[in-house]
């Protein structure tokens, strides 16, 4: 497996995974969410690609000052419990670390409240919430 910035070619395979993993009208807000950090900084999307070249998950990091948020991680159904998310958080919280964000969170709605246990083992603990009223974890 190897991880890697999106590009633009990579978007028919993303929207393929976050289909399996979201509502239609999730996906179309992740979409326009993937369209608009695109447009400020490539490098806070991130793809996993199996070793044959597939993309197989994705991760859409954002930032507001210090902050850094992780807003949609999807793996594809067949090669999930491979680790591949776990892959993708750490390289989003890398590349988050060198951009200089100091605090960092995980965003969770309706749709993704499922990735709770998955962000708990990997140690995110504390609930807070944004100015939009959406739950974030927070890292504790």
């Amino acid at each position: 497996m190897r991880l890697r910035s999106f590009q633009l070619s990579d978007i028919f395979a993303v929207q393929q995974i976050w289909s399996m993993a979201a509502s239609h009208e999730k996906e179309k807000e992740t979409l326009r969410v993937l369209s608009d950090q695109l447009a400020r900084d490539r490098d806070l999307v991130i793809v996993a690609e199996a070793d044959h070249g597939e993309v197989v998950g994705a991760i859409v990091g954002t930032m507001d000052g210090k902050s850094g948020f992780f807003y949609c991680l999807a793996v594809h159904p067949d090669y999930r419990n491979q680790k591949i998310g776990t892959a993708l958080v750490n390289a989003l919280y890398a590349r988050f670390e060198r951009k200089g964000v100091k605090r960092v969170y995980i965003t969770v709605d309706e749709g993704t409240e499922n990735l709770v246990p998955f962000y708990r083992r990997l140690g995110f603990t504390n609930w807070c919430h944004t100015r939009n009223e959406e739950d974030l974890l927070a890292l504790g």
